[in-house]
Order: structure tokens, then sequence, then C-alpha cells
């Protein structure tokens, strides 16, 4: 199972996609929305090199860490704490670390000396929600030195055209709604599009949620939080490339087009 480390905690809204940010809005489960935006160092800051009583470390060998989110780990108020954390993920190259960013402007600057052509223990993805985020993030994210990319059009807000930026430096494109009351609608229609261009560029896309407000075939679909991710593993649709073997992927011989398996 992965592990969440979140070295800071809160968050300044950016672009589009932020607007109903699941972070405020647990925040705000908790009566503390107002400090959402503020952001603080938390107590877990070094988990990754913290020490059970044995003297092994408490997350173990070979173990995915999502790092930061519940903020962004290239937000500028942590610009004071992030080497150190660049060293603990160094320090423990026996797991990977996972973060997205909106942020991904801020990379080079925020980068360790040593960090070279990337980390091979660090995957990064670049969150995308609307065409103009893709068309200003996607091409500084194209030319970054990264050992592991993934593009993250989440919350997808309309239909979006990456295809010029999806080459095989991509490990994969993963999809998604937007969650909570307010969500905005998700178009499957969208979804299947994205789909497109990986698989004509041989991009592995994985479609990870519905969100909460999803239209398919005309029909618009309320789901709750619980239901989101199952429905969109039903689909089928995950396109996955596994030493050049594509699994899960389904085709109508007459069309060329994914057989769909929703219950919705």
């Amino acid at each position: 199972m992965p592990s969440d480390w979140n070295p800071w905690h809160g968050c300044t809204k950016i672009s589009a996609g932020c607007l109903h940010c699941y972070v405020y809005r647990q925040d705000e489960m908790y009566g503390s929305s107002t400090a959402s935006s503020l952001c603080r160092r938390t107590a877990n800051f070094d988990l990754p090199v913290k020490h059970r009583r044995d003297g092994s470390y408490k997350l173990p060998s070979g173990e995915m860490i999502f790092t930061c989110f519940t903020s962004d780990f290239l937000l500028k108020d942590a610009d004071g704490w992030r080497q150190e954390c660049w060293k603990m993920m160094r320090e423990r190259s026996d797991c990977l670390f996972c973060f997205f960013t909106k942020r991904i402007d801020r990379l080079e600057e925020c980068l360790p000396p040593d960090w070279g052509d990337g980390y091979d223990n660090v995957m990064i993805g670049c969150t995308v929600e609307n065409q103009d985020r893709a068309d200003y993030r996607l091409p500084i994210f194209r030319k970054l030195p990264i050992k592991h990319k993934t593009i993250v059009a989440s919350p997808l807000l309309e239909g979006i055209d990456m295809s010029e930026y999806l080459d095989d430096s991509i490990d994969e494109v993963s999809v998604g709604g937007e969650s909570g009351y307010n969500a905005r609608p998700c178009n499957y229609e969208w979804v299947l599009d994205i789909r497109r261009q990986c698989v004509e560029k041989n991009v592995p896309f994985r479609f990870h949620q519905t969100g909460a407000n999803f239209i398919k075939d005309g029909r618009r679909y309320r789901l709750k939080r619980a239901l989101q991710r199952p429905q969109a593993q039903k689909a089928g649709i995950n396109f996955l490339i596994n030493d050049r073997e594509i699994l899960l992927l389904e085709k109508n011989d007459e069309n060329d087009e994914c057989q769909l398996k929703f219950d919705i």
C-alpha cells in the first residue's frame, strides 16, 4: 500500500482547477477553512527518515510515497523547507516519491544541486485542467530533466488536445473529474478523446475517477465519492503498456472504439 507524506499543509489557489480544492473542503469539515491558504510545516515533516525502535525505517523499503498531497511541493511559501525534503528523498533511494504540481514553472529554481537529469526515485506529475493550462504548463514540463513524468488531467474541466506534448518521456496520463458537492461537470467524451491521443502516441492512459458530476451519452450522473473510482474502473478503458504489451485494452473490431462497461 502507498504511504502519504505531507511535510507541509496549506496552499494558495492559482488557476481554475483550484476553485473547489479538496484540501479546502477537508479543512472546512474540521472547522479550519480559514487556515487552508496558510502553509505550515507539519509534525510529519521528517517521516521518510523516521526510525522504529529496532532501527528500521518507519516507511518500509520499496514503498510508493505520495508526497505533499495537501499542498503543492513547489509552493513558494515552502521554499525554506524543500531542500531538506530533497535530502530525505535522496537518502530513501529505496522508495519512490511522487508529487503532483500546478507550479511546474517553478521546478528549475527549486531543484537540489545534485539533481542532474533527475532522481531515479522521484516521479513528478504536471496537473492540467483545461486547454489554457495545458498549453502553458506542458511545453515547460516537456523540457525539464525528470526521470519519471506523468500528466494529470484533473479536475478535467473541458476537452484538451495534448497530443503535441505526448512522447515516450511520459510515463502515464491520468484523467479524472472533479469531486465534491459543487463539482463542475466532466464529460466522458473528453476522457475518451484524451485516451485516443494517448493510444495514438503509445503513451499509457488511466481513467482514475469520474468525478461527482459526470456526463455520459448526454445524461448527467451525480456520484458519491465512494463510487467515482469504481465507476471509472468499470469503463474498462485504461491503456497500460508493460514490455510493449497492451493490457486491459478492449476494442470493437468494426470501429476500433472501446467497449464500455458502466453500470451507472
